[in-house]
């Protein structure tokens, strides 16, 4: 571990380049600037001296490709790490209390004394710190205080896991230091999952944080494991002549917990019709056969939630097998599979409680209007509110952000790369 003093005077002389163009590549110069002004925050907020001992940490934001609200029924998912991510630094205390300040966002202290869940915590990160120690503890490992001051790429509400790029983060800080590093990217993308399940009260699957975790492009198939089989696929976007656009609807996902649970609890209700717990563990061909009954059981929108599934699951494979292939225009067409199946059947378009409020809907029929075919779009992430994901040639990026931002506005679409490292101590 090394002083402030001596972080901040290697960082402006390009001591840690190797350090930071493993993870950012020609963006060094910039990281080191984003670490200085982190290490200023860190300082200005805990009074740190420059003979402090910190380590910096780096956790990137992802993105969902294929598979939406597949993995809590045990399917199929793609994700993968993107350019953007959330930066720490942290500094050991001695004692038993975590403080993890965020960059324009209150402080969230726990006391590893108190690892249970906190009445009127949950929804708040203090109970994702709380429940990320826990389950550390709970694992046998050692929890430790620390202080923690983060700054963020990753917009919150964006369908880029803000939520799950801070809980890994946390989990990667306790990991380095008192765990030895003998967490591996999937265990602390459980232990994130179990914070956020557990502690926020937000039923998710797993994908978001083994994407955080883990980094690159990844296929993660549950079905039949108590882990899912986690696939590194090599993706290079750029050479196959096409970028990623992340288009931010300004559409906020407040008040919305209700929607996001019902989407697991009726595919879990249509499982339980045919006497399994998920979907993953009941055939296509059952279903299908048994349809009129499940419908009459579980309702019209449990049982297209479910037929969203099987195509889901069936669409990130085919994804999968397109990039092994180097098919782009078959990774394509899954793509837009995958949306027009989660705006028809999953519904996690728009919400319907105001029939005028419909973002998403509004930017994924202008993007499929700019793009003309030479490309795909679909809803981003847990849906409702937030985010589209576009894939386009990149000669046509210009002009599509113009007109894009002309109904979305200035600053509302977001070029991201994928990042190949997921979560990492970048300077012990």
């Amino acid at each position: 571990m090394h002083s402030i003093e001596e972080i901040r005077s290697g960082l402006e002389r390009g001591q840690f380049h190797q350090e930071l163009s493993r993870i950012y590549g020609d963006q060094a110069p910039r990281a080191a600037g984003r670490f200085l002004a982190l290490l200023d925050g860190f300082c200005a907020f805990y009074g740190a001296s420059k003979d402090t001992r910190v380590c910096l940490f780096s956790t990137p934001g992802r993105t969902e490709i294929g598979g939406n609200h597949t993995d809590h029924q045990l399917g199929c998912t793609l994700a993968a790490g993107v350019d953007i991510d959330t930066i720490a630094c942290a500094a050991p205390t001695g004692g038993s209390t975590i403080r993890v300040k965020s960059e324009h966002h209150r402080l969230a202290e726990i006391d590893l004394m108190r690892l249970s869940p906190a009445a009127g915590e949950a929804g708040h990160s203090p109970a994702l710190v709380r429940g990320v120690a826990a389950r550390i503890a709970e694992l046998g490992y050692a929890v430790g205080g620390f202080d923690a001051y983060t700054t963020t790429q990753v917009l919150r509400g964006s369908g880029l896991s803000s939520s799950a790029t801070f809980e890994v983060m946390t989990a990667t800080i306790l990991n380095h230091l008192f765990c030895g590093s003998a967490l591996t990217a999937p265990a602390l993308a459980e232990v994130a999952q179990y914070a956020e399940n557990v502690y926020f009260g937000k039923p998710c699957g797993l994908t978001d944080q083994m994407a955080c975790a883990a980094g690159g492009v990844i296929s993660l198939d549950f079905a039949g494991t108590d882990v899912p089989r986690v696939e590194h696929l090599p993706f290079d976007l750029a050479a196959a002549g096409y970028a990623m656009c992340i288009v931010d609807s300004g559409v906020s996902h407040a008040g919305l917990k209700a929607e996001y649970a019902a989407i697991p609890e009726e595919m879990a209700a249509v499982a339980r019709f045919f006497g399994r717990q998920v979907l993953s563990q009941v055939s296509p061909d059952r279903f299908y056969q048994n349809l009129a009954a499940a419908r009459r059981a579980c309702g019209d929108r449990a049982v297209l939630r479910a037929h969203h599934f099987y195509i889901d699951d069936a669409c990130a494979r085919q994804e999968c097998a397109a990039i092994a292939g180097g098919d782009m225009d078959a990774f394509l067409e899954a793509v837009n599979r995958s949306g027009r199946s989660s705006y028809m059947y999953l519904q996690n378009v728009s919400t319907y409680q105001d029939p005028r409020d419909q973002g998403l809907a509004v930017l994924l029929a202008y993007a499929e209007q700019l793009l003309k075919g030479r490309g795909a779009c679909r809803v981003h992430g847990g849906g409702f509110a937030g985010t589209i994901q576009v894939f386009l040639p990149r000669e046509d990026c210009g002009d599509f952000i113009a007109a894009m931002e002309g109904l979305t506005g200035e600053g509302s679409c977001h070029l991201l790369s994928f990042r190949s490292t997921g979560t990492c101590c970048v300077i012990p």
